[in-house]
């Protein structure tokens, strides 16, 4: 292939490897934008700090929602437009600088949002999601021009493993700053810090890897860039047969790909839905992060011919898909619940005291001093799908107590502009704050009126216990009004109880026998079977264990399960997601490259909406995220299905043939 297309022809093995390395180490900047701003910190200060003015939870999520939206629609029309423009003006990265400087500057900024600012955050979060993914078009269609065709498997995977490892280490310096700074700042510093990291290990793809050719030689008469980039879209969809694998390939994608986003992006709902505490769901995050870096090599080796390790590395997989869940399962029922984060039995009533479940304030464990208002609101007002009854007061000498069974308890309340500070004594002695370790003071006032706050109480040890709400001094000078609004009281389960030390002991222990097993026994069991192996079924193996989180997600109830199932996940989700790249590439024309990743971008974009609407629509009609959990696997089986049918090395040759048309036009 002519040095005119692909920039990694005739230069030195040394230079060549200097660029695989600026390349793969975009991945490092820009997946700090990925964990932090996308999934971790971001979202829960935008809905808890940014949003704290707007009317309900529930509307801060809707904003949030609808910013997302926007920017993946922009980001959905724009990305094959500008891709087949860079491709015309030989300016992949130009177009990749003016998203990066777009991104970072817009994340960095998000250290001005304070409380109340959500306009201002979902502005920012717009520019910053739209530089993200602008750049992730560009970034991707240098990989053709930086690696040989045989080494773009292993290279993708590469970079997928450098941004595990770049995304999860500033992550755990963000936690790191929230929990040790002062009031906002560690959250608003850590997005800062996002900025900063992403600016700054972006310099090596500018100053390393030279600008890919054009795709057209000079423009004809009453011919523009824009013309010409359009002309080509035509084209491409007019001449849609000439690359009727890779558009096939491209429709099994947008299927399969939606099922591991979704995955990707309820793990955490999910496992909280189902009791698990913040920090197990927290460092499975972390745990994803940092195992996912030797998998993602793993499995870029799997298709690599050239690696004699390929036997071993299968059997490694395969053990993996057998022993975890067999570990998960078997640890969740002989093990005791306390330390595998197992469902605990409900607390039940007493004479004296409510057991587990919601109360309103109607029950007969509530008693009442002073004056209180009891009202029922209808779903209108209280904007939820069902009516609850309050209890409301203004008068300074009110009281409310209530005895329950259990160790952990909810206190749903209003707040407004006329609300004023609560005070919390827990049998008998002022609550102090687990967070702050302080005592806790409820404050209800806030500008708007809100519905759906709430604040859990945690008794040091399961029993009977006694909660009681009072009117207290207010020391905040905004907060000018009395009034006290309760919605419901809930005894919580009881509190899941897991040994994480155990937990991991006992997963390294198994991913220590797979080792050895497959270090000798791999070779011996696996050397043919392991040669039929090139990218396309190393998707689909990849494919094939989704399936079996998918299902096992279904049944797990414990925190053992839990974390097998990421440490599943950590096993091909860098894999897949760097093989499907690395498999685009090989297909897509070099000399149209902005163009097709372009429209690889669009998939991705569609590929985030479909998953999580069906994953919706499972919850609104089952009442519970197991059916939905379940019926992801439909996402793998279909879009297996279809890249069975892909016929890889059709698509190669049809983008060899595109390049040397563009060679002879020159």
């Amino acid at each position: 292939m002519s040095v005119a297309i692909r920039s990694h022809e005739s230069i030195s093995e040394q230079e060549y490897k200097r660029r695989i390395r600026a390349w793969t180490m975009y991945d490092w900047a820009n997946s700090a934008f990925a964990t932090t701003i996308l999934a971790a910190v971001l979202p829960v200060y935008y809905s808890q700090v940014a949003g704290a003015t707007l009317s309900s939870p529930a509307e801060a999520t809707a904003k949030w929602s609808f910013g997302l939206s926007i920017s993946l629609f922009i980001i959905a029309l724009l990305s094959p437009i500008l891709g087949t423009i860079s491709d015309v003006i030989r300016g992949k990265k130009r177009f990749l600088s003016i998203f990066v400087g777009m991104g970072t500057v817009a994340t960095g900024l998000l250290v001005l949002v304070k409380t109340g600012d959500w306009l201002l955050a979902s502005i920012l979060f717009i520019i910053a999601r739209i530089g993200f993914t602008g750049a992730n078009v560009f970034y991707d269609a240098l990989l053709p021009h930086v690696a040989r065709e045989e080494d773009q498997d292993v290279v993708s995977t590469r970079g997928y493993a450098l941004g595990y490892l770049g995304g999860g280490i500033l992550l755990a310096i963000n936690i790191a700053m929230i929990q040790i700074l002062p009031g906002l700042w560690g959250s608003r510093l850590s997005f800062l810090s996002v900025g900063i990291w992403w600016a700054v290990f972006s310099i090596p793809i500018f100053t390393r890897i030279p600008e890919p050719p054009a795709a057209t030689a000079k423009l004809g008469p009453g011919e523009n860039v824009l013309s010409i980039s359009f002309k080509r879209l035509r084209n491409t969809f007019r001449d849609i047969s000439r690359y009727k694998e890779l558009f096939k390939y491209l429709l099994s994608f947008l299927i399969y790909n939606d099922g591991i986003g979704t995955i990707i992006g309820v793990a955490a709902i999910y496992g909280a839905e189902l009791g698990f505490g913040s920090i197990e769901l927290i460092l499975a995050l972390l745990l994803v992060q940092f195992v996912g870096i030797p998998y993602s090599l793993i499995f870029g080796r799997l298709p690599d011919v050239k690696t004699k390790r390929r036997p071993f590395f299968l059997a490694f997989i395969l053990f993996n898909v057998i022993a975890l869940p067999a570990l998960g399962l078997i640890g969740a029922s002989a093990l005791p619940g306390e330390l595998t984060g197992g469902p605990l039995p409900a607390y039940q009533p007493t004479e004296t005291a409510a057991g587990e479940g919601i109360f309103t304030v109607d029950h007969d464990m509530l008693t009442f001093t002073g004056t209180w208002d009891t009202v029922t609101l209808s779903a209108d007002e209280l904007k939820t799908d069902y009516d609850v009854s309050y209890a409301q007061t203004a008068d300074p000498e009110a009281s409310l107590l209530f005895h329950f069974n259990g160790q952990k308890f909810r206190i749903g309340f209003s707040t407004g502009p006329d609300y004023g500070i609560w005070e919390v004594l827990l049998d008998g002695e002022p609550y102090i704050d687990e967070g702050t370790g302080e005592i806790l003071l409820i404050d209800s006032y806030n500008p708007t009126l809100r519905y759906g706050a709430a604040r859990i109480l945690t008794a040091p040890n399961p029993g009977e216990h006694e909660v009681v709400l009072r009117p207290a001094e207010s020391n905040n000078p905004e907060s000018t009004g009395s009034l006290l609004s309760i919605s419901e009281l809930e005894v919580l389960a009881p509190v899941r109880s897991s040994n994480l030390g155990i937990i991991i002991g006992l997963i390294f222990a198994v991913e220590l026998v797979g080792l050895l097993l497959s270090w000798l026994l791999g070779p011996m069991l696996f050397t043919r079977f392991a040669q039929l192996f090139n990218t396309k079924r190393s998707i689909l193996l990849s494919l094939c264990v989704y399936s079996v989180i998918a299902v096992w997600g279904f049944i797990l109830d414990s925190v053992i399960e839990f974390w097998c199932l990421a440490w599943m996940v950590s096993i091909v989700q860098g894999g897949s997601q760097a093989l499907s790249r690395s498999m685009y590439a090989s297909m897509s024309p070099a000399a149209k490259s902005g163009e097709f990743f372009g429209l690889f971008g669009i998939m991705e974009k569609f590929s985030s909406i479909l998953g999580p609407l069906v994953f919706a629509g499972a919850v609104a009609i089952f009442g519970s995220s197991r059916p939905a959990v379940l019926g992801v696997v439909a996402f793998f089986i279909v879009g297996g299905l279809l890249l069975t049918r892909v016929d890889v090395e059709a698509g190669k040759e049809a983008a060899r043939r595109e390049d040397a048309l563009f060679l002879a036009e020159q």
